[in-house]
């Protein structure tokens, strides 16, 4: 059983909330990386997904688009975001996920990526601009590395790509919340629970929630049907103006306190 799958495992019969925050790495001062991964695990994450700064993030707002632009200032090339990982790895054992876009990974070469990754001890791979009937190279490479492939569900999938994408996906299906980018909702719409609903019923392995959620209320609404959530524009909205690790962590805390 790989870390992943033990977590699921375990919040489960535990029940308790599996959330997810999403950190940009070297966001929001070089060097706060490694501890904000252990104060986020310290406050109750049960995963960790580590976006690679991009220049071009399509899939997310402007929060995100802003730590990205912060961290690549800050020195957060891929190499400098394997060596962190692969360091952090030495410190926890907490499931971490690479969420990124195809073209540094071209650019780094697909297999030599996934090698790297699996040797800085990432867990699975979430490439939200890589089609699911354009993967099988790098779902074969992700297999043959021992990485989760985690791809995403949207609002207006159907009944029939749900099965698709949940039969691609190693461990867990993403769901998204939203027709729309990261951070980009303050409320779901009123066929939320529905959508959610249609999600459980033609799913076979768990999945998570991602996109506009901020609050412990709709982490409640979320967990009603789905097995956990993913928190990542608010989170960064709360580190986003501290300008030491100690403030970073601090803050991290308290925002994790606020949904967990």
């Amino acid at each position: 059983m790989n870390r992943i799958s033990a977590a699921f495992q375990k919040y489960s019969s535990e029940k308790k909330t599996f959330v997810i925050p999403y950190i940009t790495p070297e966001f929001p001062i070089p060097g706060v990386t490694i501890p904000l991964i252990l104060a986020l695990e310290s406050a109750g994450a049960a995963m960790i997904e580590i976006g690679i700064p991009f220049s071009d993030p399509l899939a997310d707002g402007p929060t995100i688009q802003h730590s990205s632009e912060v961290a690549i200032r800050n020195g957060a090339s891929l190499k400098r975001v394997l060596a962190i990982v692969k360091e952090a790895r030495t410190k926890t054992n907490i499931p971490l996920l690479f969420m990124g876009y195809v073209n540094p990974i071209l650019n780094h070469g697909m297999g030599k990526f996934c090698a790297d990754a699996k040797d800085a001890g990432i867990d699975g791979m979430i490439i939200p601009d890589l089609p699911p009937e354009e993967s099988g190279e790098f779902r074969s490479l992700c297999t043959q590395h021992g990485l989760s492939n985690v791809f995403l569900i949207a609002p207006t999938s159907s009944d029939e790509r749900i099965r698709y994408i949940d039969g691609l996906s190693t461990d867990f299906t993403y769901c998204v919340s939203v027709t729309g980018v990261t951070g980009s909702v303050n409320t779901f719409g009123s066929n939320f629970d529905g959508f959610l609903t249609r999600v459980k019923n033609n799913t076979k392995k768990p999945f998570v929630v991602g996109f506009g959620i901020k609050s412990r209320e709709q982490v409640t609404q979320i967990s009603e049907t789905a097995d956990g959530v993913v928190v990542g524009s608010a989170l960064l909205q709360a580190i986003g103006r501290e300008k030491s690790a100690e403030a970073v962590t601090a803050a991290a805390k308290q925002f994790l306190s606020t949904i967990v």
